[in-house]
């Protein structure tokens, strides 16, 4: 399956959970951020970004600038952490205390599955099952546990609304690379959830340039599906055993579920 590092954003505000450091918060024992981490022990390099008294060893930690920035301004400052030569990265909220190893792997093999509606590097042609921009996936949505559809594995484009950008894979391949951009997890209702996802390096670098740029210098407040917008990305339907890997805990329910799934 190839080397990957991760970066796990571990700094929302948790509004819903009255401003309580929800990473920190236990399910089966661990706090939620030691479940994911563990979920990517064997990736090359582990960074938290966000506020943590004490992380597992070999976990660099970095916090966003602004501190409270939001997910993109997070994750731009994990991707700067990571050694110059990484090609791949897990992206994860710090709030899916379901993540096992079987679910990550089942991305980075999804993400490095060859299909033929792709092109080779230089080639000119979208994937062929992508839909039209306007037609792209909703935004992800935390705590949906309808069943996952029967088909994964599918090619989208995130929005290309106001990019200025063509899917990375039209263009190529950001790092020269036949695939997807990235890979991500979808409920059973076809939402993504990104932040449950492993993503090209090189394509990720760049989406933060562009949107940077975009904002006159600033990431605080963006949206992530503004970060994703133009990549390239193959949708998977979670279809192993036991509960969904991308099952987030925003209220004080979805931990409790949570904590009976862990049982």
């Amino acid at each position: 399956m190839g080397t990957y590092a991760a970066v796990v954003l571990a700094g929302g505000a948790a509004r819903r959970m009255g401003g309580l450091d929800k990473p920190a918060l236990p399910v089966g024992g661990r706090p939620m951020r030691d479940r994911v981490l563990a979920a990517v022990t064997d990736a090359t390099q582990r960074v938290l970004v966000g506020a943590a008294d004490a992380v597992p060893a070999g976990v660099r930690v970095v916090r966003e600038d602004p501190p409270g920035g939001g997910p993109v301004a997070a994750a731009a400052a994990g991707l700067a952490l990571l050694d110059p030569d990484t090609t791949l990265v897990a992206l994860l909220a710090a709030d899916l205390p379901l993540l096992t190893r079987a679910a990550i792997g089942d991305l980075l093999n999804h993400l490095h599955q060859e299909t033929p509606d792709t092109q080779p590097a230089g080639g000119h042609s979208t994937p062929a099952s992508l839909a039209r921009p306007g037609l792209a996936p909703a935004p992800p949505a935390g705590g949906g546990l309808a069943p996952a559809p029967p088909a994964g594995g599918r090619l989208a484009p995130a929005s290309l609304a106001g990019s200025g950008l063509a899917p990375a894979s039209a263009r190529g391949g950001l790092d020269g690379e036949l695939g997807p951009d990235g890979a991500c997890f979808v409920d059973g209702d076809g939402r993504r959830q990104s932040l449950c996802g492993v993503w090209r390096v090189a394509a990720l670098r760049a989406a933060v340039h562009r949107l940077t740029v975009e904002r006159g210098g600033s990431l605080s407040g963006a949206p992530v599906r503004a970060l994703l917008a133009g990549l390239v990305v193959r949708e998977v339907a979670w279809s192993g055993e036991g509960p969904p890997p991308w099952f987030d805990c925003d209220t004080d329910e979805d931990v409790r579920r949570a904590e009976e799934w862990a049982r």
